[in-house]
């Protein structure tokens, strides 16, 4: 049986449950962003979010286009609580490294998720994430050309900046190329948090 990282026993634990009472109230406000990658992607019609605490994202994207089938995938069982109550949304309850499913996705992505998770499992979570998608992966994350650990509200171990798209072609063997890219500036978009995002289609389309 693999034991848990310590970074997945922090999540699941009372700082992940805080982490969910704070971040709130961000659906409406994160709407434009991804009408914009909705407009990237038009044939999508199921995506599955990995990390996805108590589902804002799901609920701006909900808004956005009902018709969407939407996956939410969070380790921590308070935000799972508040995710299984978001009209339309499957709420799974399981780590990204854990997490098995015979479903593929139009569209896999993760926000401010895998710079949480222990660098050492990067290279399997890449994979797993190109073997759920069907069409595209978005990766929106802290950016650093170089593997970087940042002291995160008191806590060592818990927050990494590095090139997550990057390596995630890197890991996938050329099966992905870039689409479109950003920067959502916090100056400019109160919602986030000065976050890289790179959105990637399966060569294979």
């Amino acid at each position: 049986m693999r034991q848990k990282t310590e970074q997945e026993l922090f999540w699941e634990g009372q700082f992940g449950s805080e982490y969910t009472a704070r971040n709130r109230d961000l659906a409406q406000s994160r709407e434009p962003f991804f009408s914009k990658i909705l407009a990237l992607v038009p044939d999508v019609q199921t995506i599955c979010e990995l990390g996805s605490n108590r589902g804002e994202n799901l609920t701006a994207l909900r808004a956005l286009d009902p018709n969407l089938k939407l996956t939410g995938v969070e380790v921590n069982p308070v935000a799972v609580e508040h995710l299984r109550e978001i009209s339309g949304v499957e709420a799974v309850h399981s780590s990204i490294q854990d997490f098995q499913t015979s479903q593929h996705f139009d569209l896999v992505f993760t926000s401010g998720v895998l710079i949480h998770l222990n660098p050492d499992d990067l290279p399997q979570v890449y994979r797993k994430m190109a073997a759920l998608s069907e069409r595209y992966v978005m990766i929106n994350e802290y950016y650093n050309p170089s593997p970087t650990e940042i002291l995160y509200r008191g806590n060592t171990g818990k927050l990494f900046k590095r090139d997550f798209a990057g390596e995630f072609l890197d890991n996938t063997d050329g099966l992905f190329s870039v689409v479109d890219y950003g920067f959502l500036w916090n100056r400019m978009n109160p919602a986030w948090d000065n976050t890289t995002w790179v959105l990637m289609k399966k060569n294979t389309l």
